[in-house]
């Protein structure tokens, strides 16, 4: 299904907006499943130390249901999405927590960005290698359609991983055509 654009009307008529969306599951790496692994054996742990104390029987199932309850939750939480967002040049990506919980991680116009680029495109050098002040908003950094983007922010170079699809691409053309490189 093509992505929509929406049509906003203005003073002088209709003027064709693009908005463009795409949500991008975090893929789990080793440490998710080592994380999991250990909130589920700390779980039954305390609940086999709770159960151990007769002087805590009463209290117990209370107990048992709420630790049960907090590794539930902190499962479910190493369930990221991230969901991009285009309208009109300006990029805001969105991370969303176990699909309950968004939080802004970045926002920004096209026309701010030195390099938007494909991680394989050869534009990813040295000089962005080595940039610390990054933004990672992709389901792995092996997948084949990760891009970058560069810019100054507060006179430090910064970079934003994420996976648009080609209209997202197409789109930052139409912006900023001598910036944009697959």
């Amino acid at each position: 299904m093509p992505p929509p654009l929406i049509a906003r009307s203005n003073r002088r008529g209709y003027t064709l907006d693009i908005f463009l969306e795409k949500i991008v599951k975090k893929k789990k790496t080793i440490a998710d499943y080592t994380i999991i692994a250990g909130v589920i054996l700390l779980a039954v742990l305390l609940m086999l130390i709770i159960l151990s104390f007769r002087f805590l029987s009463s209290f117990a199932p209370l107990f048992v249901v709420g630790i049960g309850y907090i590794a539930y939750m902190l499962i479910r939480n190493r369930n990221i999405e991230y969901e991009y967002i285009v309208t009109n040049g300006d990029l805001d990506i969105d991370i969303i927590i176990a699909q309950r919980k968004r939080k802004r991680i970045f926002s920004g116009s096209c026309k701010d960005f030195e390099m938007i680029a494909k991680l394989t495109s050869g534009k990813y050098d040295y000089n962005n290698q080595n940039t610390k002040d990054r933004v990672v908003a992709v389901s792995s950094m092996d997948s084949s359609d990760v891009y970058f983007i560069s810019f100054i922010k507060d006179g430090k170079k910064s970079l934003v991983f994420f996976e648009p699809h080609a209209k997202m691409v197409e789109s930052f053309k139409k912006y900023i055509p001598l910036k944009v490189f697959e």
